[in-house]
């Protein structure tokens, strides 16, 4: 691990983004919310939470935070067949929540393909990426 004691602990935030793929009729389903496994996007938020929780255990060279925050949203596009799940991750700490964030959009992601797999076998996760952050050395934003 990178040794960051030296460092100051300031507010640090990171937004990520997960889009995954899908039919429109598949999407229209989640949107409906009457997927043959449940709720898919209640469940995808709080795989997505638990995951930014443990990105430390899934990632060998992560540090561990105390983290402040943690939320994962989602907005369907039925028309579009896309389901976009945007996660924020906030620390008051020595190094930043990129990787939170992003553990929390691509558990998510992961989480709705797994609960439509049975409606459709074409799905796919399109795209995770860190959209901005902020505190520490400097802030970014996509």
């Amino acid at each position: 691990m990178v040794d960051v004691g030296g460092k100051p602990v300031t507010d640090r935030r990171a937004v990520a983004r997960a889009v995954v793929r899908m039919s429109p009729e598949t999407a229209g389903a989640v949107a409906r919310g009457d997927a043959p496994k449940g709720d898919v996007l209640g469940t995808a938020r709080i795989a997505g939470i638990q995951a930014a929780k443990r990105t430390a255990e899934l990632i060998p060279l992560c540090h561990t935070l105390p983290l402040t925050f943690v939320d994962v949203a989602a907005e369907v596009d039925p028309a579009g067949g896309t389901v976009t799940l945007t996660a924020e991750a906030r620390t008051s700490a020595r190094t930043g929540v990129e990787m939170e964030a992003m553990t929390a959009a691509a558990v998510a992601a992961l989480t709705v393909y797994d609960m439509v797999k049975g409606l459709e076998r074409g799905v796919e996760v399109a795209e995770v990426a860190l959209l901005e952050k902020s505190g520490g050395r400097e802030d970014w934003r996509r």
